[in-house]
């Protein structure tokens, strides 16, 4: 029975921060010795991991990835993801139907579990993919061992935007699982595109995205999804909230228990604002949009007072070349999963969020979300899945240090002041880089990730 100790770390867990060792034990959190009292120190056989007065967090669990498998492998893959992800504390996934094929059927879905099965060195599970036509494929989806329902109410790739209103009426009232939403209103990006492109031709300047696909788009598609969720006490989660506007639609006066309806914000929305897109343009090209300072402010201060529920990522890679292509062409997304913690972490040491908050967004709240079994927290009998992290290791993002198959990052050039220095998986350490990044990126990759499984009826 393998056992591992890790000794002289501070636990942000649930709200506290404490000094604490764990005992590991067959993959789950055996023990946890409070106070450092030292009685675990004594066990025989153990590999010890020295802490060093780090902090130790649940092991992230992202609910938006596209990690671009199958189909569309030239721009990442289930194997270069999930690396990318353990690089960044991230220990579970959960990623989207948008691939080619889209994950539309119910063997469509599980060839993807079984990708994963064989080259995921993180924790898994997939989206079950709407369309236009597929409620009955939708409704076979077994709500034990997949994460939710994926529909998108705005532009996707292929036969994903579900538009017509009998379609989603059908879905919203027959389906039991939560069913995750991409909110913006087609009908408005279309007549603003058109604006757009009488004006410039094909020469659409980047800083005019977050006009063309606008917060009215947004506030637009979000109402129609509550709307919806609201007439048929549907479980709904909206993706990516990009706007202040939206903000009003949701509540902070229940608990995460009780809510009906959540949803999530995104590093790159928390992060960078329309004056960003002189200096990086395509690169942070996204759908929603990246928009004003005053977005970008009033959603972390949704987030610290708990109105949004989530933060995520929606890492999905383009090329390089791909990404240098003029407005219509340069396709929307970017990497964004091994720097998403380190991200939080830079707007901890600005004073913007607490420690505590970080986990409880990252880890505890999309367990609790999606019913999560054993996950998302540092308890005795859950699965060890845990990010530790340097809080005072300072690093740069250039390319010779980036995880993600397509080498770049909106993030490059960008200074971070912490770092994760060990990513454990099912108590496996599947990363370590005790220096940081610029010094060394090793990962384990003789154990893989286990499918995630759902507490639910």
């Amino acid at each position: 029975m393998k056992k591992t100790l890790i000794i002289n770390g501070f636990l942000v867990n649930e709200g506290t921060i404490i000094q604490a060792d764990l005992l590991i034990q067959e993959g789950r959190i055996a023990q946890i010795d409070r106070g450092n009292a030292g009685v675990l120190r004594s066990i025989e056989d153990a590999e010890v991991i020295d802490a060093q007065d780090r902090y130790i967090f649940p092991g992230l669990i992202d609910d938006q990835v596209h990690f671009r498998e199958p189909g569309l492998t030239h721009k990442g893959d289930i194997y270069s993801e999930a690396r990318s992800a353990v690089a960044g504390g991230v220990t579970s996934f959960m990623e989207m139907p948008n691939t080619v094929p889209n994950a539309l059927t119910q063997d469509l879905l599980e060839e993807k579990y079984i990708i994963a099965g064989h080259r995921s060195l993180a924790n898994y599970s997939f989206y079950m993919g709407a369309s236009n036509n597929n409620i009955d494929e939708v409704l076979r989806t077994d709500p034990k061992s997949v994460c939710g329902i994926k529909v998108f109410m705005g532009s996707s790739t292929g036969n994903m935007l579900v538009d017509n209103e009998q379609s989603l009426e059908l879905l919203f009232s027959k389906c039991k699982m939560l069913i995750a939403t991409h909110c913006e209103d087609e009908a408005t990006i279309k007549i603003n595109t058109e604006t757009y492109r009488k004006k410039y031709g094909d020469d659409v300047p980047m800083a005019a995205h977050p006009l063309i696909r606008s917060a009215e788009a947004c506030f637009l598609s979000s109402s129609k999804a509550i709307d919806l969720a609201n007439k048929h006490d549907t479980r709904l989660h909206v993706l990516h909230i990009s706007t202040e506007r939206e903000l009003s639609l949701f509540s902070n006066e229940i608990t995460m228990s009780e809510k009906r309806i959540t949803c999530e914000a995104c590093i790159h929305h928390l992060w960078f604002t329309d004056a960003d897109y002189e200096e990086k343009g395509s690169l942070i090209k996204w759908n929603p949009a990246v928009k004003s300072v005053k977005d970008r402010d009033a959603i972390l201060n949704a987030v610290n007072t708990d109105i949004i529920d989530v933060i995520a990522t929606d890492h999905a890679p383009h090329t390089r070349t791909e990404k240098a292509e003029k407005y219509f062409s340069a396709p929307s997304g970017g990497p964004l999963l091994q720097h998403g913690l380190v991200a939080m972490l830079e707007l901890f040491h600005e004073g913007k969020i607490r420690l505590e908050m970080i986990a409880k967004k990252m880890c505890h709240a999309p367990a609790e979300m999606f019913q999560i079994k054993d996950r998302g927290f540092i308890r005795e009998g859950y699965w060890a899945d845990l990010a530790i992290v340097n809080l005072n290791l300072p690093w740069t993002v250039d390319q010779s240090n980036i995880t993600s198959k397509c080498l770049w990052s909106p993030f490059e050039g960008q200074k971070f002041s912490s770092a994760v220095t060990h990513t454990m998986v099912n108590g496996h350490v599947a990363y370590r880089s005790e220096e940081g990044p610029e010094s060394s990126l090793a990962f384990d990759e003789s154990v893989k990730g286990h499918r995630l499984t759902f507490d639910r009826e």
